[in-house]
């Protein structure tokens, strides 16, 4: 739980919105199906800003400890998304 909180939050971050400013917590989906790796979905006012910036994929990696989790992502525009990046 911690993991994905701290996923949407660097989502967030790569964005430059933080929650609030017309993005919702629920615009930031983390999901993982078994024996895959985690992925971003985005709706809403997230969706806008990725469109906006030109993010076209995500890259996404959780990690956790104990009592630590972390997040970090890559947004992947159109070009650097057809190179293999």
């Amino acid at each position: 739980m911690a993991g994905r909180f701290a996923a949407k939050e660097a989502v967030l971050k790569a964005l430059g919105t933080g929650f609030g400013a017309g993005v919702a917590f629920t615009d930031v989906v983390i999901h993982r199906a078994p024996g895959t790796t985690p992925e971003v979905r985005l709706s809403g006012g997230a969706a806008k800003a990725a469109a906006a910036l030109g993010v076209t994929a995500w890259r996404l990696s959780i990690s956790h400890t104990s009592g630590l989790a972390m997040a970090s992502v890559l947004a992947l525009g159109a070009e650097t998304h057809a190179r293999g990046s």
